[in-house]
């Protein structure tokens, strides 16, 4: 059996430096992993994607959410000023997948460069889009994975170059 621990504020890791004094704290044992969902660090300013390489052997679980910053008025803050979801005098809200600020596309080549074949979750939380709208979107946008029977898991659709292409013949 294995845990993996979403990476947000309130919880014991919830940014880089957290998540590695956590490795350290438990010995890095490997029941212990993470859920990587980039919505919580792109509202901190964390590079998600550089966070899948440097914890690479650590995530045991993807949530495919969005984060949308609007930190551009002079009065939005980070904290949120304690205003409810989808309120837009916020500085960041949750969003549809694919409509925020995570960087999917890198998201998803890194996901496949690390070799990642665990699950992908749509984790809907938009409060400022109907979720029959959104969801269909949401789960298109996480289409380059398929459910592969044999290995009881996700896989992602594209799959690595076996070479570099300026060695092609």
């Amino acid at each position: 059996m294995r845990f993996a621990h979403e990476v947000h504020p309130s919880e014991i890791a919830y940014d880089y430096w957290t998540t590695q004094r956590t490795l350290e704290a438990i010995g890095h044992r490997t029941a212990f992993g993470l859920n990587w969902d980039p919505s919580h660090m792109v509202w901190q300013d964390i590079d998600p994607v550089g966070f899948l390489w440097d914890f690479q052997d650590r995530i045991y679980h993807v949530h495919c959410k969005d984060t949308k910053k609007r930190l551009t008025d002079g009065r939005s803050g980070r904290m949120a000023s304690h205003l409810p979801w989808g309120d837009p005098r916020r500085g960041w809200d949750f969003i549809s997948v694919g409509r925020g600020d995570v960087p999917w596309e890198d998201a998803f080549r890194m996901l496949n460069a690390i070799g990642y074949q665990g699950p992908l979750s749509v984790e809907w939380e938009d409060a400022g889009m109907d979720r029959l709208v959104g969801a269909p979107q949401a789960l298109s946008l996480c289409a380059p994975t398929r459910w592969n029977r044999q290995r009881q898991r996700s896989t992602l659709l594209f799959q690595r170059a076996d070479f570099a292409y300026s060695k092609a013949e």
